[in-house]
């Protein structure tokens, strides 16, 4: 009897810790609907460092305010000038204007790169002078860059692009409302955000059902070999290089730190299965989620709005 009534006690025991872990994991994994504001107390990571969640935007901004006028300074010391190339892959991927005139939406793009090889290689392949870019950036610094560099272009003073100040986690829905854009692009920006999850749920929001999104951003290599190579020049080099050139070692040794703690190819393609897409086999190369560059230094992600 004595062994009965202890057997029974150690089951009751382990039923009501089962229950207990149900409840958590119930809680786990479904968080409530965000506010848009950090809840008190909560943290992120800023590089390496964990910060209060509230302060990372402001952080961001000043590395970016830091860069803004050596912008493509950075992006040659961060890829060896190779990031030219990637981007170029991202727009012959994406082939804008090859099925007529697309409504674009350019994320964390305030310098403009990317809207103008959208707009280039929609004019040069399909004549097409009718595709339009909105360029929306958080950082007022980088989006005069940006303004700057269209006034040398045919695109300046055209309704072809437009420049906007805004948050990629809360996009003002009267400026940007729901179903308008046929293509989203973001490139070396998402890692940068304090909410990857509530900038893919923007991304899905503005887009047209059909519509793509596409991110081009540094990622995890994958040949051994080579990832230690790239560590030993991303943490010796580039920061020092950041001081050479640009006179901030603190704001590339920030980049560098993001880059490690960006989630891995097939963790960020869940993310954006997650938040609605389309994403093709979760797997690397033709049919998968995304498209490696260069061992995996840098990486295309794409979805569609269904």
């Amino acid at each position: 009897m004595q062994a009965a009534s202890r057997a029974l006690r150690m089951t009751l025991a382990h039923s009501r810790m089962r229950s207990a872990l149900c409840v958590r994991n119930a809680h786990t994994n479904s968080p409530p609907p965000s506010t848009g504001e950090a809840p008190p107390g909560s943290t992120t990571h800023f590089g390496f460092k964990t910060v209060p969640e509230d302060s990372k935007e402001a952080l961001v901004r000043g590395v970016f305010d830091s860069v803004a006028s050596k912008y493509d300074v950075m992006n040659d010391a961060m890829s060896l000038g190779v990031h030219r190339i990637w981007k170029d892959s991202l727009i012959s991927l994406l082939r804008p204007g090859s099925k007529g005139p697309v409504r674009c939406i350019d994320v964390a793009g305030g310098t403009g790169d990317i809207a103008l090889r959208i707009l280039d290689h929609a004019r040069e392949t399909y004549a097409d002078r009718e595709t339009r870019v909105d360029v929306v950036d958080i950082n007022s610094e980088m989006l005069k860059e940006g303004h700057t560099r269209f006034k040398k272009t045919m695109y300046h003073n055209t309704p072809q692009v437009a420049f906007v100040e805004g948050n990629a986690q809360a996009l003002p829905k009267e400026t940007f409302p729901d179903n308008t854009y046929d293509l989203y692009t973001i490139a070396f920006g998402i890692r940068n955000v304090t909410s990857i999850p509530e900038v893919l749920s923007e991304a899905h929001r503005v887009l047209k059902p059909g519509g793509t999104f596409a991110c081009l951003e540094f990622n995890r290599v994958t040949n051994p070999v080579l990832a230690q190579l790239y560590d030993n020049y991303s943490f010796s080099v580039i920061p020092l290089l950041g001081t050479i050139l640009a006179g901030d070692r603190e704001s590339y040794q920030y980049l560098v730190e993001s880059i490690r703690r960006f989630p891995s190819q097939g963790d960020f393609a869940r993310m954006i299965a997650d938040a609605g897409f389309a994403t093709g086999g979760h797997f690397e190369g033709d049919g998968g989620a995304w498209r490696d560059l260069w061992g995996g230094i840098a990486c295309i992600h794409t979805g569609v709005k269904v």
